[in-house]
């Protein structure tokens, strides 16, 4: 019946076709209402047979039926059965959140020949059967409630259509430190061309100022070769002492202005994904007398002394912890310091036995498995003394050049004054001067100016906007392994993107009606994607590869000029109407 092949498509080891979409233009609503038993205990609480019922008796609902697993892969089978044998050209599924499970619905409506948008799904797990597990009559009025609204909001939908873009199969990472570089090599492995952007005249970033990390492995020794492997990869191209100067374009096609070397040569880049590791720097810090006397250092400062075999004629060393982290400048832990202060620690005990060593802290925060270093640290002397933040210890340089550190030991219940011949911070991490950056690319950074990701959970590595990710301490405070499996998962990631011969772009997207638009700006300054733009003609044009169907302009527009397709005003409304039947 008009059946051809439109696309191949795989779940597992099946293969199945999608047959040609059916126009359903000008048809009458055929609703077919599917209602799960599952959903982690619907069933226990709602009575799914009397809202079965009740649909039944709902305008333009031609079938029903209930399932214990509606998502699963022999319902969907049923479902394009019944979707045939009824003729249905509306589904709605009244089960769990749209969230998780509205694209398995959607893709089976395609594959039974429907538009995928000519679907609604009633969430009656979040937001009827968990919320009112104590009151089943109620929860059970709710859920007629919902599959009323959702079958008069079905209704009022029309078939949308999804756009295909081609990729650009190169990616750009700005950044050369080691999760830039890991990540640049992680892309070009794989077979695709890198532009590896650096802004220094040399590859590292902060990792040239790292000696060994607290397990032993030799850092310079792993940093050399992965310089030279990116240096010499054929697939890598690499840009040193360049800046980003522009950026635009969407995912699967950037374009990117680089200024590039000392004489600031501009190269324009086009590329299908984009990584930023732009890294962090160590806190320079103001308190304690640091840049007032050379016997405060931080733990960066003394790791170059103990290389120099510098630390092993030292009586005492004193370390203070948080120096630069977990106050009101920067609330958050900067994970490292600790680590970084027993390593240090661990290592001038083994260069020297005799001297001391106090780690003056507020908490100890050795991450997983390096808590034995903790212990090992304890078990060579040094010594551990917790400080409350509101009676930090005081530093004061004497005259000899030494220091005198004032502290309250958390055992003798007093102060103690103990003289060092070196006073060492542990100072935080903070993020690299990435505000000019951030606004060019259009991503978002959090309050401490690290970026952020788009979900901490769900989608760890990547930006805001689709095709940009993050990793590394450009995202925030980590260590050397932290930053490498962070820098995998990006490339890793961003090969989804490239790998792909086109992209689909969602059909959800802003709309503006450019005869009615008064330029009033409201769209452009309240976009939390910066989408909207007023173009030649001065009126407000908002590009579909950009826009992520958020709504935010559409709500705001005070001449209701724009619309979002597939929440347009008449869809939503007829959801308050349908569950105010009869109330108003």
């Amino acid at each position: 019946a008009g059946m051809k092949l439109a696309a191949a498509r795989h779940t597992n080891t099946k293969t199945f076709v999608v047959p040609e979409e059916r126009d359903v233009l000008g048809e009458e609503p055929r609703i077919g209402v599917f209602v799960c038993r599952c959903g982690i205990n619907i069933a226990g609480i709602i009575d799914v047979e009397e809202v079965e019922n009740y649909a039944k008796t709902l305008p333009n609902v031609v079938y029903t039926g209930e399932n214990l697993f509606t998502c699963s892969q022999d319902t969907q089978v049923s479902i394009k059965e019944l979707i045939d044998e009824h003729q249905l050209n509306r589904v709605v599924v009244a089960s769990c959140t749209p969230k998780t499970h509205e694209g398995i619905f959607m893709d089976t409506l395609e594959e039974a020949g429907l538009n995928k948008y000519l679907f609604e799904m009633a969430n009656i797990r979040n937001q009827d059967s968990w919320m009112h597990f104590q009151e089943p009559e109620k929860a059970t009025r709710k859920a007629k409630d919902l599959v009323r609204m959702a079958v008069a909001r079905v209704a009022t939908l029309g078939p949308l259509h999804d756009k295909r873009i081609s990729v650009i199969d190169k990616a750009l990472v700005i950044g050369g430190g080691i999760a830039g570089m890991t990540a640049a090599k992680g892309l070009a492995d794989q077979g695709y061309d890198v532009i590896l952007v650096e802004k220094e005249n040399q590859l590292g970033g902060l990792g040239n100022r790292l000696y060994h990390t607290i397990e032993g492995d030799d850092v310079q020794a792993y940093l050399k070769d992965l310089i030279d492997t990116v240096e010499t990869h054929d697939r890598i191209d690499i840009l040193k002492q360049s800046l980003i100067v522009e950026f635009g374009g969407y995912k699967g096609n950037f374009k990117t202005t680089v200024l590039v070397g000392p004489s600031m040569e501009e190269r324009k880049i086009d590329h299908g994904a984009l990584i930023v590791a732009t890294g962090a720097k160590e806190y320079q810090p103001t308190e304690f007398c640091y840049n007032e006397s050379p016997s405060v250092v931080t733990q960066l400062e003394l790791a170059d002394m103990i290389e120099e075999k510098k630390a092993s004629d030292l009586e005492r060393v004193i370390m203070i912890q948080c120096v630069g982290s977990r106050n009101e400048n920067n609330p958050n832990c900067s994970r490292i310091c600790c680590q970084s202060a027993v390593k240090n620690a661990i290592a001038i005990k083994e260069q020297n036995p005799q001297t001391d060593v106090f780690i003056l802290y507020r908490d100890m925060r050795m991450y997983a498995m390096l808590e034995e270093f903790y212990t090992k640290a304890r078990n060579l002397g040094v010594i551990f003394s917790r400080f409350d933040p509101e009676n930090a210890p005081e530093v004061v340089a004497g005259d000899d050049g030494k220091m005198a550190v004032t502290f309250t030991d958390h055992v003798l219940g007093c102060k103690v004054e103990a003289i060092a011949d070196l006073v060492v911070l542990s100072a935080g991490v903070t993020a690299a001067d990435t505000e000019e950056l951030a606004t060019i690319i259009k991503t978002n950074r959090n309050a401490e100016g690290f970026f952020m990701e788009a979900h901490v959970k769900l989608r760890p590595v990547e930006g805001l906007t689709e095709g940009i990710f993050i990793c590394g301490t450009a995202h925030g405070p980590k260590l050397i392994t932290e930053t490498i499996a962070q820098a995998m998962a990006a490339a890793s990631r961003a090969t989804t993107f490239l790998s792909q011969e086109s992209l689909t772009l969602s059909a959800v997207t802003a709309e503006v009606n450019q005869e009615n638009c008064a330029s009033c700006l409201v769209c452009v300054r309240s976009c939390p994607y910066h989408v909207p733009v007023i173009n030649e003609l001065g009126v407000s044009y908002i590009d579909p590869a950009l826009c992520q169907g958020c709504g935010v302009c559409a709500a705001e527009c005070p001449a209701k000029t724009i619309k979002l397709n597939w929440y347009e005003d008449n869809q939503l409304l007829s959801k308050i109407d349908a569950l105010l039947e009869g109330v108003i």
